[in-house]
């Protein structure tokens, strides 16, 4: 069985661990910890590897934060994955920093890259899981807030909670997407 694993986050020097970035992050992370490198490929960089028998398909969109949609709609065709067996990782400001919460499926929650996913699948039910940002910004001030670097306090919790989304992409792979939510939502 194979799974399509997206990071999400924008490509360039300027956006190496911003908030938004959390998807590239943790797919880097995953990258390093299973000795895989990443290839530019059409509209993504690509890394695949097995983990318990599944193959694991990780995609880093290079289509920028707002159009990752292209990518996706790509790589579910072309290596024949089912919607519900994609894990999309992405920031999320309604959640406090480190929370991390699985969903089937939803809306885009104001998110512009979930949303461009959804109009280019035609649907919304795919899994997500949400990393919290947090929102400690001024009103008006969101896209800045998410396209800094994480603080100093965030960068020394970070690596523990990367590990942890690892461990939930894993757990996606291997005991599904139920059993998944229970484990790791809210942890």
């Amino acid at each position: 069985m194979k799974y399509l694993i997206v990071g999400l986050g924008n490509i360039g020097e300027k956006y190496i661990n911003t908030r938004h970035n959390i998807g590239f992050n943790v797919l880097d992370a995953l990258a390093g910890a299973s000795n895989i490198a990443f290839e530019h490929q059409r509209y993504a960089f690509y890394a695949n590897y097995k983990y318990k028998a599944k193959m694991l398909i990780l995609i880093k969109p290079t289509t920028f934060m707002n159009l990752s949609g292209n990518a996706i709609r790509y790589y579910l065709q072309q290596e024949n994955i089912a919607p519900e067996n994609m894990l999309v990782i992405v920031d999320d400001l309604a959640l406090n920093f480190g929370v991390i919460r699985i969903k089937k499926q939803g809306s885009d929650g104001g998110h512009n890259g979930l949303a461009d996913i959804i109009l280019k699948l035609g649907h919304q039910n795919f899994p997500r899981l949400r990393f919290g940002i947090g929102d400690n910004f001024p009103k008006g001030r969101q896209v800045d807030y998410v396209l800094q670097h994480w603080n100093k306090d965030e960068m020394v919790a970070l690596p523990d909670r990367i590990d942890k989304m690892i461990e939930a992409i894993h757990s996606f792979a291997t005991i599904g997407l139920d059993r998944t939510m229970n484990l790791f939502n809210g942890k």
